[in-house]
């Protein structure tokens, strides 16, 4: 009974914490959007005309070739950098500082992306933002969070210690839930690149149609 009633007490506990952290890394996260949707507001018009080049570009590269080295590395780039950056910042206790950068910094670059998209083309711009980065978010948003929250807290643990206070506290382990989350996310994130790949310049070249016919 005795131990039931401590599990229990383990696992609100942990569940606390890990909202509270959600919580938190979420306010970093809607800050870079809120500065991102500020600055975006300098976005001269000719960027449409610079945009619409671009997404050309991109859609004959991935249309000539879906599968060259280049596309698939930069494919797994884009889905992978964000998760994985927040995964390797629970090994170190700079985690605490750099985590709300990280978070901070994703919200303002995808938030900037986008509304670069409807300052460029008005609220054709908004089909664009969903071809281009719909799929992406959908992926990589929970599986960022879902390794961040549990790297934020073990970078807390770490940085506890290495301000002397970590004497009551228990050393932080990695043990085997640590790395089934980083193996689901891998799989989810592989997943992705894999459909955006297929889907996105598909999806994109019908928007395109829609939008400069």
């Amino acid at each position: 009974m005795q131990i039931q009633r401590r599990s229990q007490s383990i696992w609100k506990a942990e569940s606390g914490s890990f909202l509270f952290l959600l919580l938190l890394l979420a306010v970093f996260f809607s800050a870079g959007v809120i500065l991102g949707q500020v600055l975006s507001g300098r976005v001269r018009e000719a960027t449409a005309d610079e945009l619409t080049r671009y997404l050309k570009s991109y859609l004959s590269i991935t249309q000539s070739d879906s599968f060259s080295l280049k596309t698939v590395s930069s494919a797994l780039l884009i889905y992978f950098r964000y998760p994985v950056l927040a995964f390797l910042c629970g090994f170190a206790s700079i985690g605490v500082v750099f985590l709300p950068v990280l978070t901070t910094a994703y919200g303002f670059f995808l938030s900037f992306s986008v509304c670069c998209f409807t300052a460029a083309f008005g609220s054709r711009g908004v089909l664009l933002a969903l071809s281009v980065f719909g799929l992406r978010c959908l992926a990589t948003l929970p599986c960022y969070f879902y390794l961040a929250v549990p790297s934020m807290r073990s970078a807390f643990s770490l940085a506890a210690f290495s301000f002397g206070r970590g004497k009551r506290l228990q050393p932080v382990r990695y043990g085997s839930a640590w790395w089934l989350r980083l193996g689901i996310v891998s799989l989810i994130l592989l997943a992705g690149a894999a459909a955006e790949l297929f889907l996105s310049p598909r999806l994109l070249h019908l928007v395109l149609i829609k939008i400069l016919t």
